[in-house]
């Protein structure tokens, strides 16, 4: 028992620690993985002298914190943002990879010597964008919602060609012809799988009656960690399985959806806590100046040839400003989930793969550093930040299942075209009312004379049959003001 509370006092402490570094990072402009990573460092060999050095089991524990980091990404990202870049999204997590795994193979071939099965395995392990950083980064830019789209959506679904490179270059079987048919049917299942599951668990979910609020959001990641387990033990895409099944979970109409997220989110930041400070706690200051030469080089050939030629190749049949191609290029960041990466071939005995996993957490740091440190600066140099854009209006909802009616709660963001607009404006369909209103936490029964006001909180009643059309009704509004009909904007996703 004794050594079960050390190591829990630890854990907390370390997670306390975490969680004051988010501010910390905040305050520095640095993302906090870099922190996360450096209390791993401080725990390990080099420094307090935890010994740390089983990586079958980083790589089991890696894959399930990128499983969970990939649940709440799924479940946090609005379909109405990504749709608008779904080709950009799924052509930089497809043949951006293709094309940046050739370019990286082909430069570290010829520039340090490696042979093609070894260069092309450390272009496959470095092409991947990893999800923490995007998600924790990328929304505090500015940017718009087509650029954020097309790069959450990129994060979100590169991991499933990239996993399949890898573990493609570090088998020891021959690479033949029914590669890029495996790689299809891998990907094409998994979608299929998270489809499936996706839309199954919104159903049930808003068909049953459960208990407690509190277990909605365990039911809602429990579907999206069974996606991934049934499309693993169908040999198709896993990760790609679970993003997509969190990912219509996430835009479906889910009971209490707004604890669900917030319960998404928290495990999200544990995975991301956890899955960082493990890594730090595996990698090995020591060997550092061994492969520093060899990593910045590869680091160099991945951002200033590998990521913009294949940016480049999946841009050119959307026509997509140069400005923003530049913006895309530069987003690429690195951080988790090459590492992960790196120990399949590790573990599969792949020589030199020692020296791949160092030179990857060396690259990860200083990309990190340079691209995250630098990115809101780039977004502005670029005139793509735009600002006072309102957030989209926050709708939650709750089943009253004996009465077949439902509550939606309603915040009213700033900017939001809902200021200033009578009740009576609003023209809710018939079966839907606002029966409440919380203004500076105060609460009061509307009249048709109320005029609404930004953060504002409305509870509106509605019955299951016109739900979907008075929040329909209700994001118009939020979008284009009271003349949203005359605008045509219907108010559908």
């Amino acid at each position: 028992m004794g050594g079960v509370t050390v190591y829990l006092g630890i854990g907390a402490a370390v997670l306390l620690i975490a969680v004051v570094a988010v501010r910390v990072s905040t305050r520095l402009g640095l993302p906090s993985l870099l922190l996360y990573l450096g209390i791993g460092v401080l725990l390990g060999e080099s420094v307090l002298g935890i010994q740390f050095s089983d990586a079958d089991l980083t790589r089991s524990l890696g894959t399930v914190a990128l499983v969970l980091i990939l649940t709440e990404g799924g479940l946090t990202t609005r379909w109405s943002a990504v749709r608008p870049a779904l080709g950009i999204g799924l052509a930089l997590s497809t043949v951006s990879v293709g094309v940046s795994i050739l370019v990286a193979g082909v430069g570290l071939h010829y520039l340090l010597g490696f042979d093609w099965r070894t260069a092309l395995l450390w272009g496959a392990v470095l092409s991947s964008t990893d999800a923490a950083a995007v998600f924790s980064v990328l929304r505090g830019v500015g940017v718009g919602k087509r650029l954020i789209g097309a790069l959450e959506l990129e994060s979100g679904l590169n991991d499933a060609p990239v996993y399949i490179a890898v573990v493609l270059l570090s088998s020891a079987e021959a690479i033949t012809w029914t590669a890029p048919l495996l790689i299809v049917y891998e990907l094409v299942a998994g979608a299929v799988v998270g489809i499936a599951l996706g839309w199954l668990g919104g159903v049930a979910l808003r068909r049953a009656a459960l208990p407690s609020t509190g277990l909605y959001p365990l039911a809602t990641v429990a579907v999206c960690l069974l996606a991934y387990t049934v499309g693993d033990l169908a040999h198709a895409s896993g990760f790609l399985a679970v993003y997509i099944a969190a990912l219509v979970l996430g835009n479906a109409r889910l009971p209490h959806r707004s604890d669900t997220l917030s319960f998404a989110e928290g495990l999200g930041w544990i995975a991301q806590i956890g899955l960082f400070v493990l890594l730090g706690l595996y990698a090995s200051p020591s060997r550092v100046l061994e492969v520093l030469v060899p990593a910045l080089v590869a680091g160099a050939v991945l951002v200033l040839l590998a990521r913009p030629l294949s940016v480049l190749a999946a841009c050119l049949p959307f026509r997509v400003p140069w400005r923003e191609q530049v913006f895309i290029s530069w987003s690429g960041l690195r951080g988790a989930v090459p590492i992960v990466f790196a120990l399949f071939p590790l573990i599969e005995g792949v020589p030199g793969a020692r020296r791949l996993v160092d030179a990857v957490f060396v690259l990860v740091v200083v990309l990190t550093v340079v691209q995250g440190s630098t990115l809101p600066l780039v977004a502005r140099w670029l005139g793509l930040v735009r600002r006072g854009e309102a957030e989209e209006v926050q709708v939650d909802s709750s089943v009253l299942d004996e009465m077949g009616a439902e509550l939606l709660q309603v915040r009213i963001q700033k900017g939001s075209r809902l200021h200033g607009v009578y009740l009576s404006e609003l023209r809710l369909p018939v079966g839907a009312a606002v029966s409440l209103v919380v203004r500076s936490t105060q609460g009061f029964t509307p009249l048709s004379t109320t005029r609404l006001q930004e953060h504002d909180q409305l509870l509106v009643v509605c019955t299951e049959e016109v739900r979907t059309a008075a929040e329909h009704r209700i994001r118009a509004v939020d979008r284009a003001g009271r003349f949203a009909r005359w605008k045509g904007d219907a108010g559908v996703p």
